[in-house]
């Protein structure tokens, strides 16, 4: 009889692991400030509205700085000894140093971090009283104030002789009604130049050339302004052309009227006569 044969069955068991994911920490940065980024280098401070005497000393005790940080008022005081200015990270006795400026300026060397820094980040008075001097930033302003400068002095070069008048009239008044059209033309490149920002104002504003316009009228007796100042009429029949509000200067008065329906009429009628 034949032998029966066993089979063995192996039964392989596959382990499973599971991985779980851990959330990822999410770390906020904090945004730079300008005390992260301080750059180690010799500063100049100037005091502010071109003062200049031969000695001015700022206040180095009893001033308060509000770090945002702690949410309270930190006390500040220049010393000799300590390496802070922050009264409550004082170590042992302060030997009180003064800020003396000579002639409007101070220099501070790169060595001496903590009077920069008091005078850069914490004093009151930055920016009101005194103003670190930023070679970069002076440049750039003054290159603004030159590109302003010429594009005040061509757009004097290229005004027509009534838009001319009408903007020096504002600085020098009725006395343009008697110069040449050379001396306008010399006076208004003059005056774009002492006062580029105010000279393109005045170019871009209408009013400047609708007042110009009312006076012009009134120069040649074609309308007339109460000895009150507080009407215009047509000089010929005494009509009233309109009223100047209360407080109001007569002739920006009558610029804002030539606006209205009845005013553009009558600013019609007014610039047959004047050409």
């Amino acid at each position: 009889m034949a032998k029966k044969k066993e089979v063995k069955q192996e039964v392989v068991t596959e382990e499973v692991t599971q991985v779980v994911e851990q959330p990822k920490k999410i770390v906020v940065e904090k945004p730079l400030t300008k005390k992260d980024t301080w750059e180690i280098k010799d500063r100049v401070y100037r005091l502010k509205n071109g003062k200049s005497p031969l000695s001015y000393m700022i206040k180095s005790a009893d001033i308060y700085y509000f770090d945002e940080e702690k949410g309270y008022e930190r006390e500040l005081k220049y010393t000799k000894n300590q390496r802070t200015v922050f009264v409550d990270e004082f170590k042992g006795d302060a030997r009180l140093a003064h800020i003396i400026f000579r002639d409007g300026v101070l220099a501070v060397p790169k060595n001496k971090t903590v009077l920069q820094k008091l005078l850069s980040l914490y004093h009151p008075h930055n920016g009101s009283l005194f103003a670190e001097r930023l070679p970069e930033r002076e440049a750039a302003s003054e290159v603004e104030n030159i590109e302003i400068e010429i594009e005040a002095l061509n757009a004097a070069q290229s005004l027509d002789i009534d838009m001319a008048e009408a903007v020096l009239r504002v600085e020098i008044g009725s006395k343009v009604s008697k110069m040449s059209s050379k001396e306008v033309k010399r006076d208004l490149l003059l005056y774009a130049k002492k006062n580029p920002r105010l000279f393109l104002e005045l170019v871009t504003d209408e009013n400047v050339q609708l007042r110009n316009f009312g006076i012009r009228a009134t120069e040649m007796g074609i309308i007339k302004l109460s000895p009150d100042q507080r009407n215009f009429t047509w000089a010929s029949n005494d009509r009233k052309l309109c009223t100047v509000p209360f407080d109001e200067h007569p002739y920006s008065a009558l610029a804002a009227w030539f606006k209205t329906d009845e005013g553009m009429d009558v600013y019609s009628n007014i610039e047959k006569r004047l050409k």
